[in-house]
């Protein structure tokens, strides 16, 4: 029996955000070479607040009440879908997102407690940066997508916090589940 899970800390997304992003990723694969960029499926797109990686099946309440004790400090707040980009840039893309506008500082500061309760319970502190943004696709070869003319703007959609939480995710031949 496994003794491990594959997990990470995010906030789960409206259906009508996902449905959004599911459309705008079938827009820009008619654009583009067939298979140039590996696309997130809509029921799978989540905003990560933390990647965590393999944790003691043991350790999951005592990480599932730590996390529902650093929720609790918190008000619900409304971020929005604003932007789109590329990481680590648009003429050499890998990751394609959409970006998130609203109260970024209220999800900042969710962000740094759960980083805070994550180091109490043995985890290393993150040393990147938070990058609030919604993964929509990852790009198996930028020379591919080199002459690509991205879109610059997403509509607005709203995405009220509410929640956080912990998920598991399984690699499979056909991507996470």
């Amino acid at each position: 029996m496994q003794k491990t899970i594959r997990a990470f800390i995010a906030i789960h997304l409206p259906r009508e955000v996902k449905t959004y992003l599911g459309h705008l990723a079938e827009d820009l694969a008619g654009q583009l070479p067939n298979r140039a960029v590996r696309w997130v499926k809509p029921d799978r797109m989540h905003l990560t607040l933390r990647y965590i990686g393999e944790t003691e099946k043991n350790l999951v309440p005592e990480l599932g009440h730590a996390l529902d004790q650093t929720a609790a400090k918190h008000q619900q707040f409304t971020l929005h879908l604003e932007g789109f980009g590329c990481f680590p840039n648009k003429k050499q893309p890998r990751v394609l997102w959409a970006g998130i506008g609203g109260d970024v500082e209220a999800a900042g500061r969710l962000k740094k407690d759960i980083d805070s309760a994550l180091v109490t319970l043995g985890w290393e502190a993150e040393k990147r940066p938070f990058q609030q943004h919604l993964t929509v696709g990852r790009v198996k070869d930028s020379r591919k997508v080199a002459s690509q003319r991205w879109p610059d703007d997403v509509q607005p959609l709203v995405i009220p916090v509410d929640s956080i939480h912990l998920i598991e995710s399984e690699l499979t031949p056909d991507g996470p589940i």
